[in-house]
């Protein structure tokens, strides 16, 4: 198989990367920060990730006098002897030579360690060669697309092949899309959400903060996309928040959910203190109440005249004018649409028969989307999912039967450093899902501007991180967090475009590669919305008439 050579390893070091001389002739401009790329050892074959791009001179008179009248044959004159170029390339994947060019490998092993891939462990002699990646190095690395649970993500930045995310080790942790505004965030997520929803590997639950991943909305080119509900029909259900888009054409919804003061906890409350206008004292207050009227107190506080709540204070010890204010401030969740004084938990428990019998569901927020609605109502339906999650997990442990595995559950957040920021991720259930649900079976995939906003221990966790550009160096820093071979990822996350373009990095890919997404167009909705085996409503119908009665 030939190969492009672009030039010879002369110098380097295991932690900082193979330093190469390019070949004459060969452009810099020809090669990207950030590009796949191959160096082929004497025993071993180095897949590896170009970091750095050097100008050199060997004469130190070009430097401090440039030639005058510069013209292509003195560039061409100078280049290779007194001028050339260096790259800086930093091998991630190794394997043994002899079996890089059997194409037969590829049909063989589902993981990159079985195709013979393995992590790098030692580094190849001077002048070993540098060259191009072919498509065998691509397939060999990120696998085929015909291999199960292997989804076509994008392609890489100069080449026009498949480069796959392997949406099993994608649900097996937690995950990241990162990009400043303008990036195509939510877009990309679409795409995996999509694939995972077509390769069946696991369920979700999306919090569709801005109503653009149930329905679909307007690109920032003016056309008008699916949303996941189009395009799956009955395998995804969306319950709203929004009571009028219950008759809305084209739009429709499963439910609409309703919230009784009766099932918000005072951590609830808590983590919307800012959206709330509470004061540093009102968790004292809220203990208080909870102790005094238990799951109640919410509703007690509400309904208090001014009577009632001094009586209150005298037995309790609570300051008067502190009571006072806690029930102005919470008495604007009182007058949300959808807050009730007080519901069973028909709905809440219809969302959890849902996602256990493998359909996704989305919680659609309408007109009620503010940040307030977004972080009560998501708070409280994660709340319930973890308890179902650990209480299935425990069950399947016991009887170690198939039937009672828990199916991967993935919950989708966007803005998500309201709920993970250093100072509330302990406290938050996103941040025990984070830290602590890997073990039941449940994952969460974030979506978020500001990376530098999410508490560095949640960071930590995330196992595959999708990052477009961001222009901030705190955000930078943050996406790398724990990351290895940082200052090679910095170079290839600087160098990406604003649109169209991602690193990928982590647990879903066998080495970090740079990557143009998928565009969510028609000929990718017609690929993932082929016709399946039917969905079969019948055991969920049943099930919700034995618990909530016909």
């Amino acid at each position: 198989m030939d190969r492009k050579r672009l030039g010879v390893v002369v110098d380097g070091s295991f932690t900082a990367g193979l330093t190469v001389r390019l070949d004459p002739g060969q452009s810099t401009e020809d090669l990207q920060i950030g590009s796949f790329m191959v160096v082929q050892g004497r025993e071993y074959t180095y897949f590896c990730m170009l970091s750095d791009l050097q100008l050199r001179t060997s004469d130190a008179r070009l430097i401090a006098k440039p030639p005058q009248g510069f013209t292509p044959f003195v560039s061409r004159v100078l280049s290779g002897s007194a001028t050339y170029a260096m790259a800086v390339v930093k091998p991630m994947l190794m394997m043994p030579t002899v079996d890089v060019r059997d194409d037969s490998r590829l049909l063989v092993g589902q993981t990159p360690e079985e195709r013979g891939v393995m992590s790098v462990r030692t580094i190849p002699m001077h002048y070993a060669e540098l060259v191009e990646a072919t498509e065998i190095d691509f397939l060999t690395v990120f696998g085929s697309p015909d291999k199960p649970n292997h989804f076509v993500f994008g392609q890489p930045l100069t080449m026009d092949l498949p480069i796959c995310l392997d949406l099993g080790r994608f649900m097996e942790r937690s995950s990241g899309i990162f990009g400043q505004t303008g990036t195509g965030k939510s877009f990309t997520a679409l795409v995996v959400l999509a694939g995972i929803i077509k390769h069946d590997v696991g369920v979700n639950l999306i919090f569709d903060a801005h109503n653009e991943y149930a329905y679909g909305k307007e690109s920032e080119e003016k056309q008008w996309v699916k949303g996941l509900k189009h395009l799956f029909g009955s395998k995804v259900r969306v319950y709203s928040l929004d009571e009028s888009q219950a008759n809305k054409p084209g739009r429709p919804a499963d439910g609409i959910l309703k919230i009784g003061l009766n099932q918000i906890e005072p951590e609830d409350v808590i983590l919307m203190s800012q959206e709330l206008g509470l004061t540093a004292k009102a968790g004292t207050m809220i203990g208080l109440l909870k102790d005094t009227y238990g799951d109640k107190w919410l509703t007690r506080l509400i309904e208090m005249d001014a009577e009632a709540l001094s009586e209150f204070c005298q037995q309790s010890g609570a300051h008067e004018g502190s009571v006072q204010a806690l029930q102005r401030d919470l008495k604007k969740l009182a007058r949300k649409e959808y807050i009730r004084p007080e519901m069973d938990s028909n709905l809440l428990d219809e969302i959890i028969l849902t996602l256990k019998d493998g359909k996704h569901v989305i919680l659609h927020f309408g007109q009620h989307s503010s940040m307030m609605d977004y972080m009560l109502v998501s708070n409280l339906v994660t709340r319930r999912v973890r308890a179902a999650w650990e209480k299935q997990t425990e069950q399947y442990e016991l009887t170690q039967a198939n039937a009672d595995r828990p199916r991967p559950l993935m919950i989708t957040l966007e803005e998500a450093h309201k709920f993970l920021n250093p100072e509330i991720a302990s406290q938050t259930t996103f941040g025990t899902i984070a830290r602590e649900m890997r073990k039941f079976h449940v994952t969460l995939m974030v979506i978020d501007q500001r990376p530098s906003g999410i508490d560095s221990e949640v960071l930590s966790q995330l196992g595959t991180r999708i990052s477009g550009k961001l222009a901030d160096e705190r955000d930078i820093d943050a996406v790398l967090t724990g990351v290895s071979d940082r200052s090679a990822l910095r170079n290839a996350l600087a160098s990406l475009k604003l649109r169209q373009e991602v690193l990928v990095v982590g647990h879903a890919v066998p080495m970090p590669i740079q990557v143009r997404p998928r565009t969510y167009d028609e000929a990718f909705w017609a690929e993932v919305s082929k016709p399946t085996a039917p969905v079969a409503d019948d055991d969920l119908e049943r099930e919700k008439r034995e618990l909530f009665g016909a």
